[in-house]
Protein backbone atom coordinates (compact mmCIF):
# COMPACT_ATOMS: atom_id res chain seq x y z
CA UNK A 1 0.00 0.00 0.00
CA UNK A 2 1.46 3.32 -1.11
CA UNK A 3 2.00 5.71 1.93
CA UNK A 4 -0.54 8.93 2.03
CA UNK A 5 2.15 11.38 2.28
CA UNK A 6 3.99 10.70 -0.44
CA UNK A 7 0.93 9.93 -3.27
CA UNK A 8 1.40 12.44 -5.96
CA UNK A 9 4.59 13.05 -4.80
CA UNK A 10 5.91 13.51 -8.44
CA UNK A 11 3.17 16.01 -9.28
CA UNK A 12 3.61 17.62 -6.63
CA UNK A 13 7.12 18.08 -7.00
CA UNK A 14 6.22 19.07 -10.68
CA UNK A 15 4.24 21.78 -9.54
CA UNK A 16 6.27 23.03 -6.27
CA UNK A 17 9.11 23.27 -8.96
CA UNK A 18 6.74 25.60 -11.46
CA UNK A 19 6.02 27.94 -8.52
CA UNK A 20 10.27 28.53 -7.44
CA UNK A 21 9.85 29.40 -11.29
CA UNK A 22 7.59 31.74 -11.10
CA UNK A 23 8.70 33.18 -7.41
CA UNK A 24 12.09 33.09 -8.87
CA UNK A 25 11.82 35.11 -11.90
CA UNK A 26 9.24 37.55 -10.49
CA UNK A 27 9.72 37.84 -6.77
CA UNK A 28 7.39 38.72 -4.10
CA UNK A 29 4.52 41.78 -4.32
CA UNK A 30 2.32 41.14 -6.98
CA UNK A 31 -1.49 40.78 -7.39
CA UNK A 32 -2.75 37.39 -6.94
CA UNK A 33 -3.75 36.80 -10.64
CA UNK A 34 -0.38 38.03 -11.86
CA UNK A 35 1.05 35.21 -10.03
CA UNK A 36 -1.85 32.92 -11.12
CA UNK A 37 -1.10 33.91 -14.65
CA UNK A 38 2.10 32.84 -14.21
CA UNK A 39 1.88 29.47 -13.00
CA UNK A 40 -0.38 28.55 -15.58
CA UNK A 41 1.68 29.47 -18.01
CA UNK A 42 4.98 27.68 -16.15
CA UNK A 43 3.07 23.91 -15.90
CA UNK A 44 1.67 24.09 -19.53
CA UNK A 45 5.89 24.74 -20.48
CA UNK A 46 6.41 21.53 -18.04
CA UNK A 47 3.84 19.51 -19.62
CA UNK A 48 0.99 19.61 -16.71
CA UNK A 49 -2.22 19.05 -17.52
CA UNK A 50 -4.82 21.61 -15.44
CA UNK A 51 -7.60 22.69 -15.45
CA UNK A 52 -7.98 26.46 -14.12
CA UNK A 53 -10.53 27.91 -11.93
CA UNK A 54 -12.62 24.78 -11.16
CA UNK A 55 -16.20 25.36 -9.53
CA UNK A 56 -17.94 22.90 -6.89
CA UNK A 57 -20.78 22.85 -5.23
CA UNK A 58 -20.52 22.83 -1.78
CA UNK A 59 -23.59 20.93 0.19
CA UNK A 60 -24.91 20.77 3.38
CA UNK A 61 -27.11 18.05 4.97
CA UNK A 62 -27.85 17.05 1.28
CA UNK A 63 -28.60 20.54 -0.04
CA UNK A 64 -26.52 22.23 -1.95
CA UNK A 65 -25.57 26.00 -0.51
CA UNK A 66 -23.32 27.71 -2.42
CA UNK A 67 -19.98 27.12 -5.24
CA UNK A 68 -16.49 27.15 -4.52
CA UNK A 69 -13.62 27.80 -7.25
CA UNK A 70 -9.96 26.21 -6.50
CA UNK A 71 -7.04 27.88 -8.76
CA UNK A 72 -6.48 25.06 -10.23
CA UNK A 73 -6.74 21.08 -10.03
CA UNK A 74 -3.56 19.51 -11.78
CA UNK A 75 -3.54 16.06 -13.73
CA UNK A 76 -7.09 16.18 -12.35
CA UNK A 77 -5.68 14.64 -8.95
CA UNK A 78 -4.58 17.70 -7.60
CA UNK A 79 -6.21 20.97 -6.32
CA UNK A 80 -4.38 24.20 -6.05
CA UNK A 81 -4.64 26.70 -4.11
CA UNK A 82 -2.78 29.58 -4.54
CA UNK A 83 -2.41 33.09 -2.35
CA UNK A 84 -0.41 36.81 -2.86
CA UNK A 85 -0.14 37.59 1.08
CA UNK A 86 2.40 38.60 3.13
CA UNK A 87 2.00 35.02 5.31
CA UNK A 88 -0.18 32.67 5.72
CA UNK A 89 -2.32 32.02 8.28
CA UNK A 90 -4.45 29.00 9.71
CA UNK A 91 -7.58 30.23 7.38
CA UNK A 92 -5.60 29.19 4.29
CA UNK A 93 -4.39 25.85 5.37
CA UNK A 94 -8.49 25.61 6.26
CA UNK A 95 -9.55 26.66 2.95
CA UNK A 96 -7.04 24.07 1.09
CA UNK A 97 -8.25 21.27 3.77
CA UNK A 98 -11.85 22.12 2.87
CA UNK A 99 -11.28 22.16 -1.13
CA UNK A 100 -9.93 18.63 -0.68
CA UNK A 101 -13.17 17.68 1.13
CA UNK A 102 -15.41 19.46 -1.10
CA UNK A 103 -13.48 17.91 -4.04
CA UNK A 104 -13.17 14.26 -2.66
CA UNK A 105 -9.11 14.36 -3.36
CA UNK A 106 -6.71 13.35 -1.05
CA UNK A 107 -3.41 16.10 -1.56
CA UNK A 108 -3.87 19.20 -2.74
CA UNK A 109 -1.20 22.38 -2.23
CA UNK A 110 -1.30 25.77 -0.72
CA UNK A 111 1.23 28.04 -2.49
CA UNK A 112 2.40 31.74 -1.22
CA UNK A 113 3.90 33.77 -3.58
CA UNK A 114 3.60 37.14 -1.63
CA UNK A 115 6.16 36.68 0.90
CA UNK A 116 10.07 37.36 0.60
CA UNK A 117 10.15 33.38 -0.01
CA UNK A 118 7.64 31.14 -1.77
CA UNK A 119 5.81 29.61 0.60
CA UNK A 120 4.30 26.25 0.02
CA UNK A 121 2.25 23.26 1.52
CA UNK A 122 1.52 19.70 0.58
CA UNK A 123 -2.20 18.78 2.53
CA UNK A 124 -3.68 15.70 3.23
CA UNK A 125 -7.80 15.20 3.38
CA UNK A 126 -7.34 14.61 7.03
CA UNK A 127 -8.81 11.30 8.04
CA UNK A 128 -11.68 10.80 10.09
CA UNK A 129 -12.57 8.99 13.37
Amino acid sequence: MQNEQFKFASITRSIIGCAMAVHNQLGNGFQELIYHRALAIEMTKQGLRFQDEVEVVIFYDGIAIGKRRVDFLVESVIPVEIKAVKELENIHLAQAINYLKAYKMEVGLLINFGSMRLQFHRILKPRLG
